[in-house]
Order: C-alpha cells, then sequence, then structure tokens
C-alpha cells in the first residue's frame, strides 16, 4: 500500500524558514513526479512545487525565488525548503505522487504551515 508521510509543518514568523519533507513508500513502481501542492481555508488546493524525471522543477509564480524543492531517491523523500515565509504562505501543505504506469495519483495527509505577521 501506497504511503506518503509529510513532516516539518508548523508555525513561524514571517521572514522565516521551514522545510517539509514527505516519504514515499510501499510502490514498486517507478517515481514519475512528485509536488506540494497546498491550500488555505476558503480556496482551493493549489500546485506549489513539482519535480519531474530528469529533475525539471516547476514552480508557482508566488514561490518562485523562495521556495526549492528537491529529492532524496535514496530516502525515497521529496522536500520543500521554504524561506522568506509571508502569512499569505500559511495553508496546509499536501505531498503528492505519480507513479509510471499507475493512473492515480496519491496523496499525502497534509501539514500545516502557519506564518504569522
Amino acid at each position: 500500500q501506497v504511503q506518503l508521510v509529510e513532516s516539518g509543518g508548523g508555525l513561524v514568523q514571517a521572514g522565516g524558514s521551514l522545510t517539509l519533507s514527505c516519504v514515499v513508500s510501499g510502490s514498486g513502481f517507478r517515481i514519475d513526479a512528485m509536488g506540494w501542492y497546498r491550500q488555505a481555508p476558503g480556496k482551493q488546493r493549489e500546485l506549489v512545487a513539482a519535480m519531474f524525471r530528469g529533475g525539471v522543477t516547476n514552480y508557482a509564480d508566488s514561490v518562485k525565488g523562495r521556495f526549492t524543492i528537491s529529492r532524496d531517491n535514496a530516502k525515497n523523500t521529496v522536500y520543500l525548503q521554504m524561506n522568506s515565509l509571508k502569512p499569505e504562505d500559511t495553508a496546509v501543505y499536501y505531498c503528492n505522487a505519480r507513479f509510471l504506469g499507475v493512473p492515480v495519483d496519491y496523496w499525502g495527509q497534509g501539514t500545516q504551515v502557519a506564518v504569522s505577521s
């Protein structure tokens, strides 16, 4: 059974930093892409950052230059380094994984990030 377990959320002051981690387990398929999404209260879930095969990355305009997605293949872990955090970054952050040959996406349970002004 595929599991994605996030960690690293918390409360931080504006301008601070956090690093989110997501460990993927239980799949015998190769990872096609992994990403981080977020959902703020009353808003739709949105893509924050994604990493595709070959290391190609994609970021939401609102986080470019502040957030960095990275991956440790040996640990089946994807990270989101978040710097210069703003109150508008407050949301529940979800890890997402897509596997080659598997027609569904997998999601973690979410981790709360709160940024105070």
